[in-house]
């Protein structure tokens, strides 16, 4: 560090670019609207674990004199960091606080930031971080700019399986290219394997120490390249601090110190907060496993308190269920007040999964308190090396009518990170969920089928869309024997602006609640193509009703779009 008297802040830099000048105190230092800049402090005393032993904040006046405790991360030896963002113009100042008052490298240090208005194109940067909607039906960027989730499943992609840089590029690239937004990874603590598995590693080894002793800097050094990596090509990290059994081998307070960590390393970018993955899953070679562990949710309930309490940035705040009982983030913690949003698990399935997926988004979007929900885990496309993208596809759809505010993709091989030469292999159980590797998921077609139904979406105001299952029923009813093996058409939209029908099937449908006195503009939309074609103008029948069939072609299931005509 190039610090040499016990007033200067150290390096402030523009992050990871390697801009970085020395500076004295009350110098004013520029970054842009919510473009994060990294502060670096140099401790003058010798500290035997500074990681446990020091507590450091900056704490921060922006302009218009509201204050922000902004906690700083432990980078390594003497060093400690604090990362900062605002989307205020003007001048920020800030004085750091240390828990060791006798250490002047990190205590009473003072400095100033100038914000300056954004100037780039990225839209994360330009709209702002993610909020919950005033109406708390979907989610929008910090300037009111609605926000369609469409997420991918990366839960192992800073391990090293998926090199950096150029595979973990080019699969931001694809998922970029075909209109994904959000990436659900995790902070290192993985699903699917014990704590320190080799396959968990990354270039600079694993996060904790044994028996998780202390943090480690470098895991979390290599680990910013791939974040900020996500945030530079508009992607928002969703980042998931730990898989839900890692708290019994931490314990509570030790969680909070991990997340600690992650919010000071990562709350200045426009991320997303995923307390846990499957935070009421226990470890799986528990007695009795699977099973719905209520301890674990009580102390994460704690934890995803802490998180709250802890970040100044009010990012998004969820937490991910596994799907035993019931199939929502409301079950998966306590205090249902700290979401932000209800993320839900669905079963692994085919048809037999389609009726489970719509009754939780429904049971969801009835529930209190109101908040968007986002099925967060559905139908991975090729798990078992066998599940067909017509299922990963049917489970967007299905969700989004019945009024989710997004919907998150997964295909096996991405999630774990499976290689041609080095697959994820056994889970801890015994099984494995298949050998597809990474870069052949990333073809499959199921994550192109669903990003065609995000831009389907976004030609209309879908943030307005509600749910009516009223709207359409098939014309026959089901043939004896077929009863329950069918979900039915599901419906959304705005009543005198457009009506979207999804039909999971082959089959004619009826749509009902038309005003029989408008003519409607008729298309069918390829859920599978994107093509879409028209039927012409039609007028429904004196009791409101209509009935349309399959377009010529279809394999599976279809769409239905009616737009009233002047």
């Amino acid at each position: 560090m190039a610090t040499t008297e016990n007033t200067l802040i150290g390096l402030v830099s523009w992050v990871f670019v390697g801009l970085a000048a020395s500076c004295a105190a009350g110098a004013v230092h520029r970054t842009e609207a919510n473009v994060m800049v990294e502060i670096a402090l140099e401790s003058k005393r010798d500290h035997a674990d500074p990681f446990h032993a020091l507590l450091v904040d900056a704490v921060f006046t922006d302009p218009a004199g509201r204050t922000l405790r902004v906690p700083a991360f432990w980078a390594g030896g003497r060093a400690w960091k604090v990362r900062y963002a605002s989307p205020q113009v003007g001048i920020h100042r800030f004085r750091t606080e240390c828990s060791d008052p006798n250490d002047p490298g990190l205590h009473g240090v003072t400095g100033s930031i100038e914000v300056e208005a954004y100037r780039g194109a990225n839209p994360l940067l330009r709209h702002g971080p993610l909020r919950v909607a005033a109406g708390r039906r979907h989610l929008e960027h910090a300037d009111g700019t609605p926000f369609f989730w469409l997420g991918d499943t990366w839960w192992m992609g800073l391990c090293h399986r998926l090199r950096w840089p150029d595979e973990f590029r080019q699969l931001a690239a694809d998922r970029k290219t075909k209109g994904f937004n959000v990436i659900q990874i995790v902070a290192g603590l993985y699903p699917d394997m014990p704590g320190f598995d080799p396959r968990g590693a990354n270039e600079a080894g694993y996060p904790w120490e044994k028996d998780y002793a202390r943090i480690r800097p470098e895991y979390f050094d290599a680990a910013d390249q791939r974040l900020q990596y996500l945030v530079d090509q508009g992607l928002v990290p969703c980042l998931v601090g730990a898989w839900g059994y890692y708290l019994p081998w931490t314990g509570v307070d030790k969680m909070k110190l991990h997340w600690r960590y992650l919010i000071a390393r990562y709350g200045a970018l426009p991320v997303v907060w995923c307390v846990a993955g499957e935070a009421n899953l226990p470890w799986y070679l528990a007695k009795g496993f699977p099973y719905d562990d209520r301890r674990q949710v009580r102390d994460w309930t704690e934890v995803a308190r802490y998180v709250r309490r802890t970040d100044p940035f009010g990012r998004l705040v969820t937490i991910h269920p596994t799907a035993i009982r019931r199939y929502t983030a409301r079950h998966a913690i306590d205090d249902a007040a700290l979401l932000d949003f209800d993320m839900l698990q669905t079963p692994h399935g085919q048809r037999e999964a389609a009726p489970v997926a719509v009754q939780a988004v429904r049971e969801s979007y009835a529930a209190s308190p109101t908040m968007p929900v986002i099925n967060g885990e559905a139908s991975y496309e090729m798990l078992f090396d066998a599940l067909p993208a017509r299922w990963t596809r049917a489970m967007f759809w299905l969700c989004m009518t019945n009024g989710a505010a997004g919907h998150t993709y997964g295909a096996n091989g991405i999630w774990q990170c499976n290689r041609k030469d080095q697959p994820h292999g056994a889970s801890p159980h015994g099984g494995s969920y298949g050998k597809i590797s990474w870069d052949d998921a990333m073809r499959l077609p199921g994550s192109q089928q669903v990003a065609l139904g995000k831009r389907f979406f976004e030609q209309y105001p879908w943030h307005r869309f509600t749910p009516h299952p009223e709207w359409a029923t098939y014309a026959e009813p089901p043939s004896p024997g077929e009863e329950g093996k069918f979900v039915g058409p599901q419906a959304t939209g705005i009543a005198d602006q457009v009506r979207v029908v999804y039909v999971p099937d082959r089959r004619p449908v009826v749509v009902r609640h038309l005003d029989s006195k408008a003519v409607y503009a008729a298309s069918h939309f390829n859920p599978v193509t994107g093509q879409r074609a028209a039927v012409g103008r039609v007028r429904a029948d004196a009791a409101g009703t209509w009935t349309c069939g399959p377009p010529a072609g279809a394999e599976d299931d279809w769409v239905l779009v009616l737009e009233p005509q002047p």
